[in-house]
C-alpha cells in the first residue's frame, strides 16, 4: 500500500505482474528504450550551471544482444579537478539552502522514477543484464532511498537541537554537511544504490560528485539527468564517469575531498582507504558497503521445502550479483540428503535467458570478465568438490550468461574470497558441531548476511547472538532488503557502516556544530520572569 509507512513517506508503487493488460502496456512504454543510442558524457557543472559535451567516444560492451549502444566519454584529469573545484566552492551554498529544499528535491526525483518506470526498467535489462522483476526492485528501491532520506533529512537537519544547561545559557546542536563528497557506486545496484548514496549526501548539505561503476554509465547518467530536473543544481552534482584507476583514483587522493561513499569489493575499499590516508589533507569519511562470505545454517528441524525455496532464491536469483547473495549451504547431516535432492530437482526448473522475457529467472552476468571469474571457479570445483546440480542452459544463448551451480566441499576454508556470481557450496555439519561451525564463519573475517533455517527459538537466539554479521535473517530469503525496514550493511570486511537505509546513515555525512549563548549577558536571564510560581 502506498501509505504503509504512514505520515512518515509514500512507498513506492509495485507493478502486479499477473495483470496481462498492464504488461502488455509496459512492454510498449520500454521499447523505445531498447532501441535508442545513447551518448553518456560527463555532467559537469561550469560556472553558468550547464553541462559539457564533446568528445571522442567508445562502445561499452553488451551483457546481452540488444539493439541499444552505450557511448561513453570517460572524464578527463583536467575536468575532474574543475569538477571539484566547483563543487567545493559551491557546497557551503547548497547547506545553507535548508534541508526542506533538498528533501522536496529528493521526493520530486522518487515522483519521477515511478513516472519512468519503463524507461528505467529497459536500462536496467540492456545495460545491467536484470530480469524484468529486478528491475521493477531496482526502480522502487531508488525510489524508497530518495524519500526515507527524505524524511530522515528533515528529521534529522531541521531544527537545532536545544541541549540542557545551566540557567542563562542557551546551547544547541545542529547538524550540517561534511563539504564534497565522491559517491562510487557498483554496478550490480546501478539505479538503487547510486541514488541512495546520492541522495543521502545531498540531503545532508554536500556538494556531490558521482562515479558510477564502468558497467553501467548510462543508468547514472538518466539519474543525474532526473535528479537535475528535480530541482538539484548543477554545482551540487556533478556525473564523472570513467575508470576507477583513472577517475576514482583522481578524486579518491584529492586533497579537497571531504569523504567518499563506496559500495564494491573489498579490496577496492581497500585501495581507496590508502588513498585518503595519503593525502596531506584533513581527515576524510569512508563509508564503505563491501562483500560478503555469506552462509545460511540449515538444522533438522527446518521444513525442506521452504529451505530449497529460499536458498534458490538467495543464491541464484539475480545471477548471485547481490552482495547479500548465499554462497555457502550449511546442512545438517540429518536433512542433507533429502534436501539437496530436492535442490538439484529445482534448480532443473529455473530457466536462463534473456533478463527481457517474463519466463527468465536468470539473466546474463555483467561482462567477459567476471563470467571468466566463474567458469575457473567451476573448472576448480569439478576438481576439488562433488557438483550436486547444475541450472540447464541453452548452448546457443549469446552473452555472458552462466549455468547456476550448486557443490559439496568439506570446509569453508576451501574458499579464499567471494565468489561473486551464482554459485552455492554445500557443506555437511553434525549438531554437535554448531558451535564450530559458528565459529568458521565467523573466522572468515567477512561480516554482511547470515540466513537460519529452524523452527527452535532457542536455535535461532544462539546463532543470531553469536553471529558476527550485519544482518540475520531467520526462515526466509537473505536478500531484498527493504529501505527503512532492514537496514543493510555489513561488519569487520564487510563495510564499515552505518547501514543503508537506516536512521544513522545520513549522520556519517554530517559534521556537528554546537551554539552557546550566554542570555544573561545582558543583564540577567529574563527567561525566569515568566516561570510560574
Amino acid at each position: 500500500p502506498v501509505s504503509r509507512y504512514g505520515d512518515e513517506r509514500q512507498n513506492s508503487r509495485g507493478v502486479n505482474l499477473a495483470n496481462h493488460s498492464l504488461l502488455r502496456g509496459l512492454a510498449g512504454d520500454m521499447q523505445p528504450f531498447s532501441r535508442d543510442r545513447y551518448g553518456v558524457e560527463p555532467l559537469l557543472a561550469t560556472q553558468t550551471d550547464t553541462a559539457t559535451a564533446g568528445g571522442t567516444t567508445v562502445d561499452t560492451n553488451p551483457s546481452f544482444p540488444s539493439e541499444v549502444v552505450a557511448d561513453v566519454r570517460d572524464t578527463s584529469e583536467e575536468e575532474t579537478n574543475t569538477a571539484i573545484a566547483v563543487a567545493r566552492k559551491f557546497a557551503g551554498t547548497w547547506d545553507t539552502v535548508g534541508v526542506d529544499e533538498r528533501a522536496k528535491a529528493l521526493e520530486r526525483a522518487a515522483d519521477l522514477l515511478e513516472e519512468r518506470l519503463a524507461e528505467f526498467m529497459a536500462l536496467c535489462a540492456r545495460e545491467a543484464g536484470k530480469t524484468v522483476k529486478d528491475t521493477i526492485a531496482e526502480v522502487r528501491e531508488a525510489a524508497d532511498f530518495c524519500r526515507y532520506y527524505a524524511a530522515r533529512g528533515r528529521e534529522q537537519f531541521g531544527t537545532p537541537q536545544t541541549l540542557a544547561g545551566a540557567t542563562g545559557e542557551h546551547n544547541e546542536l545542529s547538524l550540517h554537511g561534511r563539504g564534497v563528497f565522491v559517491c562510487i557506486s557498483p554496478w550490480n545496484f546501478p539505479l538503487a544504490i547510486f541514488m541512495g548514496q546520492v541522495g543521502a549526501a545531498l540531503v545532508a548539505g554536500n556538494a556531490v560528485l558521482a562515479k558510477p561503476a564502468e558497467q553501467t554509465p548510462l543508468i547514472a547518467y538518466r539519474a543525474v539527468q532526473l535528479l537535475h530536473q528535480a530541482g538539484i543544481p548543477t554545482k551540487a552534482l556533478q556525473l564523472l564517469p570513467g575508470e576507477g584507476a583513472g577517475v576514482g583514483s583522481w578524486l579518491t587522493s584529492d586533497s579537497r575531498i571531504d569523504g567518499v561513499a563506496f559500495t564494491g569489493s573489498t579490496e577496492t575499499a581497500r585501495l581507496i582507504n590508502r588513498s585518503l590516508a595519503g593525502r596531506d589533507a584533513p581527515l576524510a569519511t569512508l563509508i564503505a558497503e563491501t562483500g560478503g562470505q555469506n552462509v545460511m545454517l540449515v538444522d533438522s528441524s527446518a521444513l525442506p521445502e521452504q529451505v530449497v525455496a529460499d536458498a534458490i532464491s538467495s543464491a541464484f536469483l539475480s545471477a548471485g550479483q547481490r552482495c547479500s547473495a548465499l554462497r555457502v549451504l550449511y546442512l545438517q547431516e540429518d536433512v542433507a540428503d533429502k534436501i539437496e535432492n530436492m535442490l538439484a530437482g529445482a534448480m532443473q526448473e529455473l530457466v536462463v535467458g534473456d533478463p527481457r522475457m517474463l519466463n527468465t529467472d536468470i539473466g546474463p552476468v555483467i561482462d567477459p570478465e567476471a563470467l571468466a571469474t566463474l567458469q575457473a571457479h567451476a573448472a576448480r570445483m569439478d576438481k576439488e568438490g562433488r557438483l550436486i546440480a547444475r541450472v540447464p542452459m541453452n548452448p546457443d544463448l549469446q552473452g555472458y550468461f552462466f549455468a547456476p551451480s550448486a557443490y559439496a566441499i568439506d570446509s569453508i576454508g576451501q574458499l579464499q574470497r567471494e565468489v561473486f556470481g551464482p554459485v552455492l557450496h554445500v557443506i555437511r555439519y553434525r549438531a554437535r558441531d554448531l558451535d564450530k561451525v559458528l565459529e568458521a564463519v565467523n573466522n572468515t573475517g567477512y561480516g554482511l548476511t547470515l540466513g537460519v533455517h529452524s523452527r527452535i527459538d532457542k536455535t535461532q537466539q544462539a546463532i543470531a547472538s553469536r553471529a558476527r554479521v550485519g544482518n540475520c535473517y531467520i526462515n526466509r530469503t537473505m536478500t531484498g532488503a527493504v529501505v527503512g525496514v532492514q537496514p543493510f550493511g555489513g561488519e569487520r570486511l564487510s563495510g564499515t557502516g552505518p547501514k543503508a537505509g537506516g536512521p544513522h546513515y545520513l549522520l556519517r555525512f554530517a559534521t556537528e556544530r554546537t551554539l552557546t549563548i550566554n542570555t544573561a549577558a545582558v543583564g540577567g536571564n529574563a527567561s525566569l520572569l515568566g516561570l510560574g510560581e
